[in-house]
């Protein structure tokens, strides 16, 4: 049986758009956009492709936001079937993207053909705001965009993230926040020498346990209604020449704060600066930020995403902001209301990464009466 969603979602998924590569989907998708009577702009930055499509009235806008790249797929002798050559097994489809995000891409076109078909003349705005720069360096994608629409002062009311939000069923999670996400790069300066001559040395490594271990047992914040407590975990530490009579120079310590609204970047790099006056460390320290914690509070959009996931898969979602980063925390800068929900993440950047094709005709389906919500 021919299924529109499937279809595409097979195209894209034979598309080797391994980040920043978008290798043709976005062109597949502005094709089938343009033939509905989308204006079609590209923003391309840098080796990353974006786009920004738009339909409709003067009405409020709701977009849809994902991204074409993908993780690289890793070993391919593991997979079942090759990650880019999209297979339907026992009802699931299988390949690079098929979760992450390619199959929400198939679903989100889908839906405005249908949408557009039906009610050609709707009042809203429906728009399209994709990249090829998700899955890496997040730098030259929808960042970029954003930039541009806020400068020419756009209004996005709405968005609808199509990242895999799901746990256990299709629906039963939608995220509407995110936490914060904060790196340090930490060097701990000692003096290098011979493991026999401790006195003409110091050890970075025996001066910075106990800061470690306070860094490790320290209570950052509560969390609140909407987030848990903000977490840090060390990611990596290195010291030593690989030598067992050397005493080393520096120690390097990266850690990451995954952040509620309760803690500014600025406050938790103020209380890691002062743990490193109280234990006298000679260090030098960096920091990324990688996005502000975000909430989308209960409104029109979370009702309308509630509404439809109810009526297809009869349950109500939970709202969430637990997770990694996405998209949306650009996106939310606009003052936008941004939620997130597309299929199981199971299987996202794993082997055999692969989707239920009975969830992505759902999720089409949602994602057409969530634009018949907010945009009639």
């Amino acid at each position: 049986m021919h299924c529109p969603v499937i279809e595409l979602a097979k195209q894209l998924i034979s598309r080797e758009s391994v980040s920043p590569d978008d290798k043709g989907c976005q062109a597949l998708m502005t094709e089938r956009l343009a033939a509905i009577g989308f204006t079609v702009e590209q923003m391309p930055s840098g080796d990353t492709q974006n786009f920004w499509a738009h339909r409709g009235g003067n009405g409020k806008t709701l977009a849809f936001a994902g991204h074409t790249d993908v993780v690289p797929p890793g070993d391919t002798t593991r997979w079942r079937t090759p990650p880019f050559e999209p297979a339907l097994i026992d009802g699931m489809l299988y390949g690079r993207g098929a979760a992450d995000m390619k199959g929400s891409l198939a679903a989100m076109i889908v839906a405005a053909e249908r949408f557009v078909s039906r009610y050609p003349q709707y009042p809203g705005r429906l728009a399209f705001l994709i990249t090829s720069d998700e899955e890496a360096a997040a730098t030259d994608g929808t960042v970029k965009v954003v930039e541009a629409l806020m400068k020419r002062h756009e209004k996005v009311e709405y968005c609808l993230v199509g990242e895999p939000s799901s746990q256990t069923q299709l629906g039963d999670t939608i995220k509407n926040g995110r936490r914060g996400s904060i790196t340090a790069n930490l060097t701990i300066h000692g003096i290098q020498g011979h493991v026999a001559y401790p006195h003409l040395a110091d050890n970075p490594v025996h001066r910075a346990v106990p800061f470690i271990q306070e860094l490790i047992n320290t209570h950052w914040d509560s969390g609140n209604k909407f987030f848990p407590p903000t977490s840090m975990q060390i990611a990596n530490i290195h010291a030593g020449t690989g030598s067992n009579n050397i005493i080393p120079g520096d120690l390097f310590v990266q850690f990451n704060f995954r952040f509620s609204s309760e803690s500014t970047n600025t406050q938790l790099e103020e209380r890691v600066a002062a743990l490193l006056e109280k234990h006298q460390l000679p260090h030098s320290i960096s920091w990324s930020l990688s996005g502000h914690p975000f909430l989308t509070p209960e409104g029109p959009l979370t009702e309308a995403v509630c509404h439809a996931v109810g009526q297809y898969c009869h349950l109500t979602p939970e709202l969430s902001t637990s997770g990694g980063t996405s998209d949306g925390r650009f996106i939310a800068q606009m003052g936008t209301q941004v939620v997130e929900l597309g299929p199981l993440n199971a299987t996202i950047h794993k082997v055999d990464e692969c989707v239920s094709a009975a969830d992505l005709q759902q999720l089409s389906r949602i994602y057409q009466r969530i634009m018949e919500q907010i945009l009639l």
